[in-house]
């Protein structure tokens, strides 16, 4: 069974797919032999954007499918998930 598309996939996959070109130009800069300093800096650039990626699925994941799970629960146990939900952003 696959998730349901979420508001944010579509900005996910765009961020993702421009990673993607981004990484494909960094193989380019390494075969080209660019310096060091700057093939860190374009791969920095590259992790960081994937690593949003991953942080908006997750936390989008958390905000509609976690929720909808909590749904009928006691209220206890509603507030433990929105603090859950809540400390994730420290991630």
């Amino acid at each position: 069974m696959s998730d349901p598309i979420h508001s944010t996939h579509p900005a996910v996959i765009k961020r993702l797919k421009r990673a993607e070109g981004h990484l494909r130009g960094v193989i380019g800069m390494i075969e080209d032999g660019r310096p060091c300093l700057e093939l860190a800096q374009q791969l920095h650039a590259v992790e960081k954007a994937i690593a949003e990626a991953k942080k908006t699925l997750i936390r989008d994941h958390l905000d509609h499918c976690l929720a909808e799970a909590a749904e009928g629960l006691p209220e206890v146990q509603k507030r433990s998930i929105a603090e859950f939900k809540a400390i994730t952003k420290y991630l």
